[in-house]
């Protein structure tokens, strides 16, 4: 892993990185067949390029939250339960297009989580070394502030829009962005 850049892989044959890669964990509409999935794959946000399904290794609570029903990663380690979700690796131009449409800072922050493989694709296991059960490091998107109710609020291992939970989830062109109360 590089040391200066944390999440990106790098040129071996160099010291500082040709250019950066990042991994980005996805936990919700990001993932694949949730209803924000076409921004990974819109070659106009930059590239992403999924890696390989993951739970957190530390416990987090996600909910479901606002009158949209987002789902958030509440900040809260060893609370809720080990998160299920996927691994993308994505270049400075995807990076910047999800920290523009998670938000970043108002919503959402992006941190560090570590993650333990479930299941990766057969480049990524090429590439990137790794194997089930192998622990990576990458970046995450957990909500920066949020409502008092929301840590007793229902906690998933896993997102899916089309859940038993009954919320339907509120695309971004949909929503009335004065609140998210």
């Amino acid at each position: 892993m590089c040391v200066r850049y944390p999440c990106c892989s790098e040129n071996l044959n160099t010291k500082v990185p040709s250019f950066l890669m990042h991994r980005v964990f996805v936990y919700g509409s990001l993932k694949r067949a949730q209803p924000n999935y076409p921004q990974m794959i819109d070659s106009n946000n930059g590239k992403a390029e999924f890696l390989a399904t993951a739970v957190t290794v530390q416990k987090y609570p996600l909910v479901i939250a606002t009158k949209y029903n987002i789902p958030f990663l509440l900040n809260l380690p060893g609370q809720g339960n080990r998160v299920h979700g996927e691994i993308y690796k994505v270049d400075e131009k995807m990076l910047q297009y999800l920290d523009w449409f998670e938000n970043i800072p108002t919503m959402y922050q992006r941190t560090v989580v570590e993650l333990e493989i479930n299941k990766l694709t057969e480049l990524a296991g090429e590439e990137e070394k790794l194997s089930p059960g192998s622990i990576m490091e990458a970046f995450v998107y957990s909500t920066t502030t949020y409502q008092p109710d929301w840590p007793s609020l229902p906690t998933y291992e896993s997102y899916d829009s089309n859940g038993d939970h009954g919320l339907k989830f509120v695309l971004k062109e949909d929503r009335n962005w004065a609140s998210v109360q």
